[in-house]
């Protein structure tokens, strides 16, 4: 049986529960819901976890350990090491899902390692890790429009009329989770890859 632990980058609390910020906090709570599984808080490690098999209930089935940190963004690297000393897990048996700014609106990538591009949750993570070297589900927010400050953008609400399409990029970041899990790297790449 394979595991493999699931962070979704976000900031605690419902005073930041809908800015593109928490992109990565969705698509655990929809990997959540999918796994029929519920979020509890992990004791000593500041996290809330929810522990479910992808596909039928065998053996066989990659249990997923879905995370999301109770620390801010720029501490989750705390929590994540913790989680993966807990369950017995290396950095490349992880994927972090989180929000990206080189990236337009409704365009996904995944990947294996590469650096933190100023993502502070990542920066964080690497920090803590000594490396890079774990898979990423990139969710393309794209760049402030005019002058706005990068910080204010992604620290704001997602606009009303751009919430039905952050839906579905939540579902097909879930979408890539499972598929990395079953089909790996290349073939998820081939599919999500924008």
């Amino acid at each position: 049986m394979t595991s493999w632990l699931v962070v979704g980058l976000g900031n605690p609390g419902p005073a930041f529960a809908s800015h593109r910020h928490n992109l990565g906090y969705r698509v655990a709570e929809e990997l959540a819901r999918r796994l029929g599984v519920r979020f509890r808080g992990a004791r000593g490690i500041r996290a809330e976890v929810a522990e479910g098999r992808l596909g039928p209930p065998a053996a066989e089935s990659p249990r997923l350990i879905v995370a999301k940190s109770r620390t801010f963004m720029n501490e989750t690297g705390w929590a994540v090491t913790r989680l993966l000393a807990y369950y017995k897990l290396q950095p490349a048996q992880m994927i972090v899902v989180h929000d990206e700014l080189d990236i337009d609106p409704g365009q996904l990538r995944v990947k294996f390692g590469g650096g933190d591009n100023g993502h502070n949750g990542l920066k964080s993570i690497r920090a803590a890790l000594g490396t890079g070297d774990f898979y990423r589900v990139r969710i393309g927010v794209g760049r402030p429009p005019g002058r706005q400050d990068p910080a204010d953008f992604l620290l704001s609400d997602i606009p009303a009329r751009a919430r039905e399409d952050a839906e579905l990029e939540i579902g097909r970041a879930a979408d890539a989770v499972e598929s990395l899990v079953v089909v790996g790297l290349d073939g998820t790449q081939n599919a999500f890859n924008t």
